[in-house]
């Protein structure tokens, strides 16, 4: 049985993820990393420190892994290049045979949220040259958030971007863990790039289906995108406001409607949407 490490293990993804592979391989075979490994310590397997500033520590912590995970970290797009690079190092050294990364989808030139996609298509290359075993994984945008904003939804009666009309392929962090589970632990699906999202809606579409699952009335109003920005810095501050619009901006411009691997990933359809928000309607009830 493979041993597999789970980088970020503590966050919402990573977590997700050493879950799923808990499922396919048990406990005694995954490994967490994490900055701190006490907040991961719910996950009952072995952590380990996993701060990707620390080539040294992630080296030590990586020894007796077959396969690692490496989850695309959280820093400004100029740092999280070398500390990716730290954790492909540090695998090739303590003699990881493969590594799995979660990058992203996004437009790749022309908004905020471009040079995030940029770094994360460096270290697609970087993974890709590594001399390792690989799999790449180009998330579609979670759903979850817009669920846990429904409360705001509700204050404001709408839900209110730059996207336009334009198709999102939108998922969720548990299909998400299920197919990068697979990805782990089936040798088929090394030297492959997937597209990991569900069927794209539209926001209006995503309002209807917020309606049905909380019984709201809202409805979707599209802005300029100069507009969104001006909004979103005012309530998050520069960095996150702009990279939220250029998010925003990228779907508008098509870069989040792509082709979907997620079958062909995960070895089943992705869920649907009915399924995902009728769950939470039994809930709210």
């Amino acid at each position: 049985m493979i041993t597999v490490a789970v980088t970020a293990a503590s966050g919402n993804l990573g977590s997700e993820i050493a879950r799923a592979l808990i499922e396919i391989v048990g406990k005694a075979n995954v490994i967490g990393l994490a900055r701190t490994p006490s907040k991961a310590e719910s996950l009952g397997i072995e952590v380990r420190p996993g701060d990707y500033g620390s080539r040294t520590d992630l080296e030590k912590s990586l020894r007796g892994v077959d396969t690692v995970l490496l989850v695309s970290g959280m820093d400004a797009p100029d740092k999280r290049i070398g500390q990716h690079r730290n954790v492909i190092e540090a695998a090739k050294q303590a003699g990881v045979s493969k590594i799995v990364y979660t990058s992203i989808q996004g437009a790749e030139e022309g908004t905020a949220f471009s040079p995030i996609v940029q770094s994360n298509r460096q270290t697609e290359g970087d993974v890709r040259n590594s001399g390792l075993e690989w799999g790449i994984g180009r998330n579609g945008i979670y759903i979850e958030p817009d669920v846990e904003y429904i409360e705001t939804y509700k204050q404001q009666g709408e839900i209110a971007n730059c996207a336009g009309d334009a198709l999102c392929g939108y998922t969720t962090r548990d299909e998400l863990a299920f197919a990068y589970a697979q990805m782990l632990t089936q040798p088929k699906h090394n030297s492959q790039t997937y597209n990991l999202h569900g069927e794209a809606i539209t926001q209006q579409q995503l309002a209807d289906y917020l309606n049905a699952a909380f019984g709201t009335d809202l409805q979707y109003r599209e802005m300029p995108v100069e507009e969104y920005r001006e909004d979103r810095v005012a309530e998050l501050g520069g960095f996150l406001g702009n990279v939220i619009a250029g998010i925003y901006e990228g779907i508008r411009n098509g870069a989040s409607n792509n082709e979907s691997q997620f079958l062909k990933a995960a070895g089943r359809p992705h869920q649907s949407w009915d399924v995902f928000f009728g769950k939470i309607a039994d809930q709210s009830a």
